[in-house]
């Protein structure tokens, strides 16, 4: 929606959509044609949605005929692009949002040998993958030299962006009325908001949160949805943290953000962590495991701290460093560089300079 409405602010661009959805449609405006192709749910993955629409998707390319092709997924979507090029040779990139290889064994070395052979033939197919197409994008360095030393060539790093009006300190001058319209308490909260699932190492946050509640006072809140939230509840630590839905609403969630005083982002195959970042620009410190692309953020940012991944007992240790820093002096810093490094204006000028840069070779 945002590299939308970029396109719409610049008259020479054009951008077309095409993506998996519960039936056909063709939505249009200035400058941006959405071509919505009917596809199944993934099982366990809702709203994610198989794209398998192999003669549309073919028809769709020869209609249009793009300058370029970017695609966003691993799966589907770059066999049905091949499909779709054999009759027009139309550079191609990829832009890689999901390690998926990491997500099989977030820590290899000590992963079992059936996630280590699972990872190695996940990484096996991403370096075919990147041989179909022009150039690989990642929105980190930490997942560029990943990619690098997985033997992809031309992989470069384009980062993402944050809505800078929505996600903004301002709104903390309501957090009290935001806490009761959650029915949040008083008192420190620090929150993790995204999907709730196995990959996201919310078991390891939950180990380490009683001693941080003991000891510092602070509540942990859980904003989301996902395979493993009633798992979780039920886990020790569970019955303490206190839980809020899915927010579709996004001035809610942004809202949110800005009634607790820390972010916590345990994901270690995170290729960027954008939820980490709308954070960062509400002006919340961040605390982060020490793998993957939040912890890229956070170290750069300078408005955080990070913890060995996999270790409840470290990041307990930091987090309770953290806690007993300046916050505020911290959140200050964390919106400083959001403002500075991740405009979705700058974000879009530098994609769009890799397209130019694809489409002068």
């Amino acid at each position: 929606m945002e590299k939308a409405r970029y396109v719409q602010r610049n008259p020479s661009l054009r951008q077309i959509l095409v993506v998996p959805g519960p039936q056909d449609a063709i939505l249009e405006g200035s400058g941006v044609r959405c071509y919505r192709l009917h596809g199944p749910h993934i099982p366990t993955q809702k709203p994610y949605r198989f794209m398998l629409a192999t003669e549309s998707t073919s028809r769709i390319v020869a209609h249009e005929r793009p300058h370029l092709i970017e695609v966003g997924s691993a799966w589907c979507a770059p066999w049905l692009v091949r499909l779709a090029r054999r009759r027009f040779d139309v550079p191609t990139l990829w832009f890689y949002h999901s390690n998926f290889p990491r997500i099989i064994a977030p820590r290899p070395k000590s992963a079992g040998w059936l996630r280590r052979g699972a990872s190695a033939a996940a990484w096996r197919y991403v370096r075919r993958l990147g041989r179909l197409v022009h150039t690989t994008i990642a929105p980190s360095e930490t997942v560029v030299k990943q990619l690098r030393e997985a033997g992809l060539e031309n992989v470069v790093c384009v980062p993402l962006g944050v809505d800078l009006d929505r996600f903004d300190p301002r709104r903390r001058s309501y957090a009290t009325e935001t806490r009761c319209r959650f029915g949040l308490p008083g008192g420190r909260l620090a929150m993790y908001v995204g999907r709730i699932a196995r990959e996201k190492d919310l078991d390891v946050l939950l180990a380490a949160w009683p001693r941080v509640e003991r000891r510092t006072g602070t509540r942990l809140v859980i904003v989301g949805d996902g395979p493993a939230r009633r798992a979780l509840g039920a886990a020790p630590g569970g019955d303490r943290v206190i839980w809020v839905p899915y927010q579709r609403d996004r001035d809610q969630l942004a809202d949110l953000y800005a009634a607790v005083d820390l972010y916590v982002a345990p994901g270690p195959a995170e290729t960027f962590g954008l939820a980490s970042l709308e954070a960062l620009a509400t002006g919340n410190p961040v605390l982060s495991v020490d793998q993957g692309g939040v912890a890229e953020t956070v170290t750069r940012s300078g408005a955080g701290m990070v913890y060995s991944s996999g270790d409840p007992v470290h990041l307990a240790e930091v987090a309770e460093r953290l806690l007993a820093a300046d916050l505020a002096e911290l959140g200050t810093r964390a919106r400083r560089y959001a403002e500075s490094h991740h405009s979705w204006e700058s974000v879009f000028d530098r994609l769009f300079a890799v397209y130019r840069d694809v489409l002068a070779t």
